[in-house]
């Protein structure tokens, strides 16, 4: 047997592992969500019905199959709360991308310009925070924005007012919280785009004439787009499904499509609907995605 025989199964076993990972893992358990989303709530266990069963035979599942139906995409599309859910999911998501992109570009930026040495430190800094509990890191926002909290002592202490300011169950307080900890996932890629750009490029650039500005805006930030494209994605699509930020910092006034999802499936027992929820946010959520596959496709093409 030939070592390019030998080598060679092991390779093609390598490539097919990823897509047993994603239909073991993704593509069936979103098939029985979807199917869930199709039937209807019942007072049963599980609390829905039709269940499917292979006991009963081809007739039983065909009579399943009979009594899926779209009514619960139906009640989504009727619904202010959940039409008004998605618009503010999406909305928080978008607003915070673009401050953790406003803030995340300069300290990759500098990074990135920072001796080869020092750029290991740099990442550990960025990355030490992972090494805490996420729900751990968010209570102890809770304890720096509560009425007593470090931040208005701070405040009260510096004279900039004149009694505590109230952070918790705001807007506010859940954008800090978004922003703090989705950064890493932001600074990341872009850190990794600006350290593979040639110097040269932005010497050849001030050789030519233009000055620190328009060598940024016309050299680095277009050579950099693909790492804020991966960076904005990583950080807007799970912003979108978020749930413990907004529910602790921000309180129940104004419900994210995670927290309406929650409501649904742990409070109402409404799997049916839950499961509609999250079928249509996947569905939303897909749309960046192909949008930024045809950008990279498109630069790809002119690349040639």
């Amino acid at each position: 047997m030939s070592a390019r025989r030998i080598f060679s199964r092991p390779a093609r076993f390598g490539a097919i592992v990823p897509y047993v990972w994603m239909v073991l893992f993704f593509l069936v358990p979103f098939a029985f969500v979807a199917k869930i989303s199709l039937s209807q709530t019942a007072i049963a266990q599980p609390p829905y019905t039709p269940v499917f069963s292979l006991a009963g035979g081809l007739s039983a599942l065909s009579d399943a199959l009979a009594g899926l139906s779209l009514d619960n995409f139906r009640l989504l599309l009727s619904d202010d709360l959940y039409l008004a859910s998605y618009l503010r999911s999406v909305v928080v998501a978008a607003t915070s991308t673009a401050i953790l992109l406003l803030i995340g570009y300069p300290i990759a930026y500098g990074m990135a310009r920072l001796p080869k040495r020092w750029q290991g430190i740099a990442m550990m800094l960025v990355i030490v925070p992972f090494w805490t509990s996420f729900l751990i890191r968010i209570y102890a926002w809770v304890n720096i924005l509560q009425h007593d909290g470090l931040l208005n002592q701070i405040l009260l202490a510096l004279h900039l007012v004149s009694a505590p300011v109230v952070w918790l169950s705001t807007d506010s307080a859940m954008y800090v919280g978004i922003v703090y900890s989705y950064l890493p996932f932001m600074i990341l890629p872009l850190f990794a785009t600006l350290t593979k750009l040639e110097p040269a490029l932005e010497e050849a650039a001030a050789d030519l004439g233009a000055s620190p500005r328009e060598t940024f805006w016309l050299v680095t930030f277009p050579l950099s787009l693909p790492g804020v494209g991966a960076g904005s994605l990583l950080c807007f699509i799970p912003i979108v499904g978020e749930f413990v930020i907004p529910d602790l910092l921000a309180g129940s006034r104004s419900l994210m499509i995670g927290q309406t999802l929650w409501l649904e499936f742990f409070t109402n027992k409404d799997w049916p609907v839950a499961s509609s929820i999250a079928v249509v946010l996947l569905a939303v959520l897909l749309i960046p995605l192909l949008l930024y596959d045809r950008l990279q496709r498109r630069q790809l093409e002119e690349g040639r």
